[in-house]
């Protein structure tokens, strides 16, 4: 066969074949374009899901009549000028590619208005890059793409269009996550001629609360976090939900790089570790998070569709995002909803937040129930502040940030404790405390677990990783690229107790391992190792196991059920939960404590009707 140059038809179809899977993709490009051009209102109409029509209406800036043809050409763009624009993209769309490829499988109509023009213009084309000139039409300032007929020469990919249903679900999901990106847009779909969705603009932080609550439901809203987290030139902010809240599925879980949307492994390891410690195995969080950074610092250009990004300092960028969720998530004493009706606004301003301390694991490190009894008011003491430490390494930025609770935290701690003062058990299980909002009901055990656990990772930490030699050294084999990433990460692999050595080219000698390891298998635990290494550049995987350890042990070595405590012990155990990072959830996720406030307590006997 002879090379040949393929007609601009063909060439286009085969783009669309990147950027064009559905009604969904469609919809995608043409709001990024909207949004580009700094539409404050868009609105999208469909008909039959998108099949027979997708029109997309905003009131952006408008395309010049004479730049309509080359709209819709292949590799025109006014978004990139040189090499350098292309190395710090700020705008969503920026190859040129999408209107072309969609207009190579659809009839479509472009129609535009500029504010300094007299009138719109508008220009059509059939499956092919158009032949005529732009004729005038009457068009508000802004524009319209209206595509129909989707794949109507390509029947062969008309077929794996599914149900109209499906197709609008796509849709209605997409915009979602689109509304969720830009706040201060007023987004409308319409389906078959009617009003599905409409998300006015939430311009202001008080509105975000309504947005969220419309998108996310009314359940996250009140058991979600607010964070706002900087550090080396990044920014993550948003909301975080409750661990003990969490959902069976990822289905709500939205993330956003400088305002696109991206799914990235790299952010999905760092927010699973976030919640170490404190997620329910087998739990999906919910989260809704932005992350801000220079442009130049990740590249958006390595998928068709841009769902994926690069960061040009991607263990950086993790232990960022790690650090700063972990960070929320043990800063966070609550840890739970109340079990009755909404929390209060998770979106307070930064003046009118509650305080939340910093505040490290616990001094003592005996591992056994030894409370004092006799805990008066006026034997209350202050949590101290401490730093946050979880061996940080030399690279990580230091954090600065606020979190804002679901639920109004009391303040005047040495007044009145969080969790207030027991008045007594219930069946041996429950401990009752009456603070300042009304009635805390603390599960014993869980509480006790947790508080055992972190003394454990402590004192753990404090003395170091004790490691054993293997009295049978284990062969692994490896390919010649994770021999060398063993080789250069030798001295983070002997901190951690650790200890592997080459044996050829393809073969690691596994000699040592961290003592409370010793009957784990070697074997697959360096090939995980070296595969957060070959991805991360970095691996927690020994920490993580050897925590495990540990949450075992503190789960067999913590007070059981049906122990009687005096009030003293009682008291003893909620000053620990308030010294204790993560304690609203124990080491398996479950919540250790819920709060009903008088006002729900009072719905619950009729009282004020």
């Amino acid at each position: 066969m002879r090379i040949q140059t393929l007609s601009p038809q063909l060439a286009n179809q085969i783009a669309a074949g990147e950027v064009v899977e559905r009604p969904a993709s469609v919809v995608k490009e043409l709001v990024e374009n909207s949004l580009d051009a700094g539409a404050q209102r868009i609105q999208i109409d469909l008909e039959e899901g998108g099949a027979k029509l997708i029109r997309v209406r905003d009131d952006g800036g408008g395309i010049h009549r004479d730049d309509l043809v080359l709209a819709l050409s292949r590799h025109a763009t006014s978004k990139i000028r040189e090499f350098d624009d292309l190395v710090a993209v700020a705008t969503l769309g920026f190859r040129g590619e999408a209107l072309p490829s969609i207009g190579s499988v659809s009839r479509t109509t472009l129609s535009s208005r500029q504010a300094d023009s007299d009138t719109g213009w508008t220009l059509r084309c059939e499956g092919d890059e158009p032949s005529a000139a732009p004729e005038p039409c009457p068009h508000p300032v802004g524009t319209t793409v209206e595509v129909r007929d989707l794949f109507f020469n390509t029947p062969a990919r008309r077929k794996f269009m599914r149900t109209e249903k499906t197709e609008y679900s796509h849709v209605e999901e997409l915009l979602r996550r689109v509304a969720l990106s830009r706040l201060s847009m007023e987004l409308t779909l319409r389906h078959n001629g009617k009003v599905t969705q409409h998300w006015p603009a939430a311009g202001a932080p008080e509105l975000w609360e309504k947005r969220l609550e419309k998108i996310c439901g009314e359940h996250f809203v009140s058991n979600a976090l607010y964070v706002d987290w900087e550090a080396s030139g990044m920014r993550l902010w948003g909301w975080v939900g409750l661990p003990a809240v969490a959902r069976s599925q990822g289905d709500l879980q939205y993330f956003y790089v400088n305002g696109r949307m991206v799914r990235d492994k790299l952010i999905s390891a760092a927010v699973r570790r976030g919640y170490q410690d404190v997620m329910y195995q087998g739990r999906q969080p919910a989260f809704v998070l932005f992350l801000e950074m220079a442009p130049q610092d990740v590249d958006v250009n390595v998928h068709p569709t841009k769902h994926e990004v690069r960061f040009r300092e991607s263990r950086m960028v993790h232990d960022f995002l790690f650090r700063s969720l972990y960070k929320a998530l043990a800063d966070q004493r609550q840890g739970f909803a109340p079990v009755i009706g909404a929390g209060a606004s998770s979106t307070m301003p930064r003046e009118e937040r509650a305080p939340q301390g910093v505040v490290g694991p616990v001094e003592q490190t005996a591992f056994n129930l030894g409370w004092t009894t006799g805990e008066s008011r006026s034997a209350y003491v202050t949590p101290r502040p401490e730093i946050f430490e979880t061996r940080p390494r030399a690279e990580t930025p230091e954090l600065s940030g606020t979190v804002a609770p679901p639920a109004a935290t009391p303040s005047g701690a040495a007044e009145s404790p969080l969790l207030g003062f027991a008045l007594g058990q219930l069946h041996g299980v429950y401990i009752l405390a009456q603070n300042a909002s009304g009635l805390v009901l603390v599960d014993m055990h869980a509480a006790h677990e947790r508080i055992t656990y972190e003394r454990m990772k402590a004192s753990w930490l404090g003395e170091g990783i004790a490691a054993q030699m293997l009295l049978l050294p284990v062969s692994v084999r490896v390919s010649e690229s994770e021999a060398q990433l063993a080789e250069e990460h030798d001295a983070m692999l002997n901190a951690l107790g650790f200890e592997c050595s080459p044996l050829g080219p393809d073969t690691l000698v596994v000699r040592q391992v961290p003592a409370l390891l010793q009957d784990a298998d070697a074997a697959a635990l360096l090939r995980d190792v070296l595969a957060d290494l070959r991805m991360y550049g970095g691996s927690d995987r020994l920490r993580e196991s050897i925590n495990d350890v540990l949450a075992n042990m503190a789960c067999h070595c913590s007070v059981r059920a049906n122990r009687q405590l005096t009030l003293g012990e009682m008291n003893e155990l909620l000053r620990d939960m308030e010294r204790t990072e993560r304690s609203g959830q124990c080491n398996h996720g479950r919540p250790t404590w819920v709060q009903l406030s008088m006002e729900q307590l009072d719905k619950l006997f009729l009282r004020g009707r």
